[in-house]
């Protein structure tokens, strides 16, 4: 994938790549386009341990630090764009067409689950582990251990249902 920035934003960074030197504002979101996934929008994070490429993380929205998905997580979350362990910058892909990790084969407008898996998700139910505005988005993996997803701003919330 080679994403470009869809508007007058000039990327310091590419998407795909990471950085021990921040080179934008944590927080920083911007849209791009890909010839083959169409456009997506991705938040400017600082890394964490044992984040690698395509993993799933919850955004900090108060430093800008991630935190690898994982059972009962809150939050705001998205898919790693580069190997992003600490000491390291870079993007989150938060909206659009999307690779992230799975540990089986992912259904077509499956469901997403958190797994006991940190960084990986599923499309078996688990009782508060929703993501919710994020679905799968083909009904073949991409690769061994990755699948694509439509990602709208997703987020966890730890619960059955948010709706009292």
């Amino acid at each position: 994938m080679t994403w470009t920035p869809a508007g007058n934003f000039l990327l310091n960074q590419a998407i795909a790549e990471r950085s021990t030197t921040k080179k934008h504002d944590l927080g920083t979101i911007v849209q791009c386009k890909d010839e083959t996934y169409g456009s997506g929008e991705f938040i400017y994070v600082d890394g964490v341990a044992s984040c690698a490429i395509r993993n799933w993380v919850t955004i900090n929205g108060d430093d800008g630090s991630i935190t690898r998905l994982a059972a009962n997580a809150t939050g705001p979350c998205g898919v790693a764009m580069s190997t992003l362990t600490a000491s390291y910058y870079g993007w989150v892909q938060i909206a659009g067409k999307a690779i992230g990790s799975c540990l089986t084969l992912f259904a077509d407008n499956a469901r997403v689950y958190i797994t006991g898996t940190a960084g990986s998700v599923d499309d078996t139910s688990v009782a508060g582990d929703y993501v919710w505005n994020a679905k799968g988005a083909s009904t073949t993996t991409v690769d061994s251990g990755v699948a694509e997803f439509e990602l709208h701003r997703p987020f966890t919330a730890d619960r059955v249902s948010i709706i009292s």
